[in-house]
């Protein structure tokens, strides 16, 4: 076994317990919102829950999604691998018996207006879907398709996603009226970036990177009166071809205002790309230089 895979085995065992708890907490999330905000209410969904959804009045949502899982579990372990298969095997076998077992949870909430409905129950679903995506297991059904046909058509994550998603909203588009696939458009817009957010965390940093012709003045500014370092990169034109240097930066969000303005006010000609940052690692991160400052204060 060489280096790689070896410590992708170390990461897909590291923390197992923890993950597999947060895994179920997402998927009671998931099951709960799904149950409340959508089959109750007549709202779409994208995925195996959409599909459900279509045909809860002849089938229950939780065989549907059963299957479903089943039929992607399958497929998975066809063309991915028994590494997939293991890691989705508790997922696609939970989320239907979380579905099934909160079907008869009951709160009261204002089916009149809508679209709060609507936003409610994707915030829920995002919250929930982040914090099993953030696991690195799978719940199997439609995800293992779009893993698959990434893996063969090389077409991206996303576009697959929106495509098999889109053509599931617009199906129960032709049952349950098209009223209802604006609310999904909507839904899953929420859905996605309430999941990237619950993955990744707030951006508490920003990273800069500057090209200007006051390099000292910036390394200075920035190092003396915001106490960042500053890491030099060798750059070229691409069309002037001329050696430059590019400074790159990470600024708590909370001196955002100072750094940019500060920067503009050495060079108004410099050139600033601001990115967020979502988690800092290494030596110069402010966890690093937390712990060093309590070390000194011993």
């Amino acid at each position: 076994m060489d280096r790689a895979k070896k410590i992708l085995n170390l990461v897909e065992r590291k923390d197992l317990i923890r993950r597999y708890f947060i895994f179920v907490i997402g998927l009671l999330i998931m099951a709960f919102a799904y149950n409340l905000f959508f089959l109750r209410t007549g709202l779409m969904l994208g995925g195996s829950g959409g599909i459900a959804i279509i045909f809860k009045d002849t089938v229950d949502p939780a065989i549907t999604i059963l299957c479903i899982s089943i039929v992607g579990l399958i497929i998975g372990a066809i063309f991915l691998g028994k590494d997939f298969a293991i890691n989705s095997i508790a997922g696609a076998l939970l989320y239907p018996l979380f579905v099934k077992l909160t079907a008869d949870f009951v709160i009261n909430i204002p089916t009149d207006d809508v679209m709060l409905v609507a936003i409610c129950g994707a915030v829920l679903i995002g919250i929930g879907n982040g914090l099993t995506a953030k696991t690195g297991f799978s719940s199997g059904g439609i995800d293992a398709i779009i893993h698959v046909l990434h893996r063969k058509k090389h077409i991206s994550h996303g576009t697959l996603y929106a495509l098999i998603n889109g053509i599931i909203i617009i199906s129960g588009g032709f049952i349950l009226g098209y009223r209802v696939v604006l609310y999904a458009i909507v839904q899953l817009y929420i859905i996605s970036l309430i999941t990237d957010k619950v993955m990744l965390g707030i951006s508490s940093n920003k990273t800069f990177f500057i090209v200007t012709n006051h390099e000292e003045e910036v390394k200075e500014y920035i190092s003396k009166y915001l106490s960042r370092g500053v890491t030099v990169i060798e750059g070229k034109g691409g069309f002037t071809r001329k050696e430059k240097e590019v400074l790159m930066a990470v600024i708590p969000t909370v001196e955002y205002f100072k750094a940019k303005e500060g920067i503009l006010e050495i060079d108004p000609n410099a050139f600033v790309t601001i990115c967020d940052s979502y988690q800092v690692y290494g030596e110069y991160s402010d966890e690093k230089q937390n712990n060093k400052k309590k070390e000194s204060d011993k």
